[in-house]
């Protein structure tokens, strides 16, 4: 199964993965190495039930444990988020920033690990990440996943500097965006964090945090608050990667990697090559 071509694999990821010796000592082109690195993402099989025969000719092959080693040593170095960056910067005339979507995703976790903790809601344990989405839905950033028992607002400022920091380093400007929340992000901090961005934020009022609001004025967009399904379509698109489905992963840098990965194979699609 092939998650993306040969030629985009080469033109668009390949510029931005360090190239360690063991690769080259057997003579195996990276390409099929991130072929079966997409496969696990797209499939979510155990690495150990890596096809490696189909994706490797006979007399330069590597076994899964070749495949594992790169991806943990491009996991390391930050190349994964390199790419993803890269490609932000390259094509940000593909993406719709007329608004961008803010919201939390809680994904159950199997394995155990870092950033774990049980969810009522989920009725298990889960990893809590927010994420940020361009207006048709293509998932922009990624901020580090919490504890499932965390709700949205947890460390909010830290983390969505986090996010922004990704469309930052892609040398996407932030000022003037207008920005899509619920009302499980409606908090004074968050507010105060737009507008030292210069973020217009368009958030829902939750009269429970805000029991000022009868008699203080803040603006909210209604028509552009529709906007936020395109929220649904970025999880629909997240989720037919079955290794984000359900975490397996029991670091959570390992996990925060699959999504970027997810995030390059989605906007890869859109580029022609």
């Amino acid at each position: 199964m092939e998650v993306l071509s040969k030629d985009k694999i080469e033109a668009l990821i390949l510029p931005y993965l360090s190239e360690g010796s063991r690769g080259s000592e057997v003579g195996v082109e990276l390409w099929r190495i991130v072929s079966l690195i997409l496969y696990r993402l797209k499939t979510g099989c155990q690495w150990r039930m890596l096809p490696v025969d189909l994706f490797f000719e006979a007399e330069k092959k590597l076994k899964w444990q070749g495949v594992y080693y790169h991806y943990r040593e491009w996991i390391r170095d930050g190349s994964f988020k390199k790419v993803w960056t890269g490609l932000l910067q390259s094509y940000c005339h593909l993406l719709d920033l007329s608004s961008v979507q803010l919201d939390g995703s809680q994904t159950l976790a199997k394995n155990g690990g870092e950033h774990i903790g049980y969810q009522g809601r989920k009725a298990g344990r889960t990893t809590n990440a927010l994420f940020l989405c361009d207006n048709e839905g293509l998932p922009l950033s990624v901020a580090t996943p919490q504890s499932g028992h965390h709700h949205d607002l947890h460390d909010i400022q830290e983390l969505f500097e986090e996010l922004c920091s990704v469309l930052t380093e892609a040398g996407i400007p932030l000022e003037g965006v207008f920005l899509n929340a619920d009302s499980g992000f409606d908090a004074e901090v968050l507010q105060k964090a737009c507008v030292e961005k210069q973020i217009e934020a368009n958030i829902n009022i939750n009269p429970r945090n805000n029991k000022d609001h009868n008699t203080e004025y803040r603006y909210f967009d209604e028509e552009l608050y529709k906007k936020r399904f395109v929220v649904e379509r970025m999880n629909a698109w997240l989720d037919s990667f079955k290794a984000l489905l359900v975490r397996f992963e029991t670091k959570v840098g390992h996990w925060l990697a699959l999504h970027f990965l997810a995030f390059t194979v989605l906007l890869c699609r859109k580029i022609k090559c």
